[in-house]
């Protein structure tokens, strides 16, 4: 894959983000789309060689579209500065999402702000049994890839059904359950790219397990 081709693209739309443009470069689009597409699917058969609970997710699937929703962030540009997906695309879990693009890229996986039925499912498995959510967070190697859980939005008090004096409150008010390693456009260019990201993958999985475990069992 070359990156640098996608990063001059993705350039080149910031500076001109409009159909227009677009239309005007589709033939571009669709080549460096087409080799990310390629690219994420040696990744996925990859990651099925280090993981025997791998969902196979082919780029074509994981690939998000690049257009912004316009209908519920009406100030965004048209298109994004990035070209995200996921893998291990299980239905009814969560993914291992890869953004690369202008203003940030990276790697990360869990549940943003997730709907009510999710969040509760992990607020109970948090209740059950969260020193094993904190035993995998506080782990050495977890600190070092991600540091802490992605800041995001959180209740003031704790969640219905659960009291403020919970030994787990700080993680049951979250909204948001997830965890991000950002990478550098330096880092993505490395020959070596691809086994960093099986590297992040495999340091992520206990935890998307953890998540998973909670919202399908």
């Amino acid at each position: 894959m070359n990156f640098n081709s996608l990063f001059q693209f993705l350039t080149k739309l910031n500076q001109n983000n409009s159909k227009e443009w677009m239309d005007n470069n589709r033939k571009w689009y669709k080549e460096v789309r087409g080799n990310y597409i390629e690219w994420l699917n040696e990744l996925d058969l990859s990651l099925a060689g280090v993981d025997d609970e791998y969902y196979g997710t082919p780029g074509k699937k994981g690939i998000n579209r690049i257009n912004n929703n316009l209908m519920f962030h009406p100030n965004k540009p048209i298109y994004k500065d990035h070209f995200g997906a996921g893998l291990d695309k299980a239905p009814n879990t969560g993914d291992f999402y890869i953004e690369i693009g202008l203003g940030q890229s990276m790697l990360a996986g869990g549940f943003w702000r997730p709907d009510p039925k999710t969040l509760r499912s992990i607020r109970e498995a948090i209740d059950y049994d969260g020193e094993e959510l904190i035993k995998i967070l506080n782990k050495k190697s977890s600190k070092d890839t991600f540091g802490d859980l992605v800041v995001d939005d959180s209740l003031k008090k704790a969640p219905k059904g659960f009291s403020n004096d919970h030994p787990h409150i700080h993680l049951l008010r979250n909204k948001t359950f997830a965890v991000m390693h950002p990478l550098t456009q330096k880092e993505i260019l490395q020959p070596n790219f691809k086994e960093k990201v099986i590297s992040v993958y495999l340091e992520m999985l206990p935890f998307r397990r953890y998540l998973n475990k909670a919202v399908t069992v």
